[in-house]
Formats: C-alpha cells, sequence, structure tokens
C-alpha cells in the first residue's frame, strides 16, 4: 500500500529541536571535568598575604595555578606561573600527571627566567599538595621568597592565575583536539609566546603582557570589577 503524500511543510531545525526538547528527547552532553587541586594533606597550609597588596612593578606577586586538558589519550595539566602586575607567563610546564615535581618545574623556570633579585616577593597559590609539599616551599624559601596560599573555596582568592587558565583555555585551547601530550607541549608553547607578546589585556591598559612586564608604577585598568563586595580586598585585579 502506498503512503498518501503530504504537503504539510517540514519543520526547520529549531522547531525541531524545540520539539525534541520538549518531549526530553535531546542527547545529553556529559561534560568531563577534572579536579587539580587536592587540600587534604598533612604539609603545613599558609595564609593569604595579598589582600590589599598592589603590586607596582615586575616580580613582587606571582600567582600560579595548575588546569586539566583533555587529549585523545587522556587529560594531561599544564602549571603555571604568572607575574601579576604585567599578566606574563614567566613560568609552565605540561605534564602527564598531578605530580608536584612538574610544579616544581615550572617554578624553576620562573626564576631562572626573573630579570631581577627577587628577595621578598610573594608566592601565591591554592592549597594543593603540589605547593605546600616541602621540596616546592624549600625552593620558596632557599629565594627568600614568601609563601602565600588561599584560605577559602573562594575563586577570587587566586582570580589572576584562575583568569589566565580561562584566557588560554576559552580562547585557544578548548577549540582544538589534540592528540597527546607530545602535540600538545608544541601548540601550547605557542599559544604562551602569543599571549606574552601579542594579546593585548584590558587589565593592564590594552598592552601586551611582555611590554607591561617592563614597566613600573600603577597601570590602568580598562574592565570593571565585579566583585563590590571585596573589591578592597584585591584592588589589583
Amino acid at each position: 500500500m502506498m503512503q498518501k503524500e503530504t504537503n504539510l511543510p517540514l519543520p526547520g531545525r529549531d522547531k525541531l529541536l524545540s520539539w525534541l526538547r520538549e518531549e526530553d528527547l535531546l542527547v545529553k552532553t556529559r561534560i568531563r571535568r577534572c579536579s587539580t587541586t587536592d587540600s587534604s594533606h598533612h604539609y603545613h597550609k599558609y595564609t593569604n598575604l595579598i589582600r590589599d597588596f598592589i603590586p607596582y612593578r615586575r616580580n613582587q606577586l606571582w600567582v600560579t595555578d595548575i588546569t586539566y586538558i583533555h587529549t585523545l589519550q587522556g587529560f594531561i595539566y599544564l602549571n603555571l606561573i604568572t607575574d601579576a602586575y604585567s599578566r606574563k607567563i614567566i613560568g609552565w610546564r605540561l605534564a602527564p600527571t598531578l605530580g608536584a615535581k612538574y610544579s616544581i618545574e615550572a617554578l624553576n623556570m620562573a626564576i631562572a627566567n626573573a630579570e631581577d633579585d627577587i628577595s621578598g616577593l610573594i608566592h601565591h597559590s591554592d592549597r594543593g599538595v603540589q605547593y605546600c609539599c616541602f621540596k616546592y616551599n624549600e625552593i620558596l624559601q632557599e629565594h627568600n621568597i614568601n609563601i602565600s596560599m588561599t584560605e577559602s573555596g573562594d575563586p577570587l582568592e587566586n582570580a589572576i592565575a584562575e583568569r589566565v587558565n580561562g584566557i588560554l583555555k576559552q580562547e585557544w585551547i578548548n577549540n582544538m583536539n589534540f592528540q597527546n601530550i607530545e602535540e600538545a607541549q608544541i601548540v601550547i608553547s605557542e599559544i604562551i609566546d602569543f599571549y606574552n607578546n601579542e594579546r593585548p589585556h584590558s587589565s593592564i591598559d590594552m598592552l601586551t603582557p611582555n611590554v607591561a612586564h617592563s614597566l613600573v608604577g600603577t597601570i590602568q585598568r580598562r574592565w570593571k570589577n565585579y566583585y563590590k563586595t571585596k573589591e578592597s580586598d584585591y584592588s589589583y585585579l
């Protein structure tokens, strides 16, 4: 028996998606997430030293964090150390695990790249085991670097580090499909070089981090801080 022909128009894409959504027939995307901070450990946790602190030159405040990156072979981890004054990434290490040795390698890169005496510098991080372990803090103490850590789960306590992570991931990394860590290493090296030397920031008067890194004094911020209730604590953001 032949099916009767109809002249009714076929639904468009948006209408079809609307019907599927109403009937709960859309396939739900699973968002894979990975925790990079383990603060449940026996190591000493330091207090937050950066409330009300405003850097006016490079190498006064370094902020650090770890973010995860998805590859077809699994998660890898990007350790970053950023100068809070200039927003320049001064140390980094792409790692296959969350082992502390990779955070230490990023720290050693930052120290090697410092062009000034860094005695008295503040190093600020979360309370993850990588930053609280003996070896990491021995290196900081050997260079007379003050140790500062977040005291809560409030992202504002390490906002600059998280912001830099977000820029790299939202503008570049999340739009890429890496086969493995070796491929990611090549591409991320190029991304960081572009970020430091080519990308202007509204938080540093639309300068690039590398240019801001050579300056001294207050740099005009050209974006609004929406954290009004705590802006006095973190006025350098």
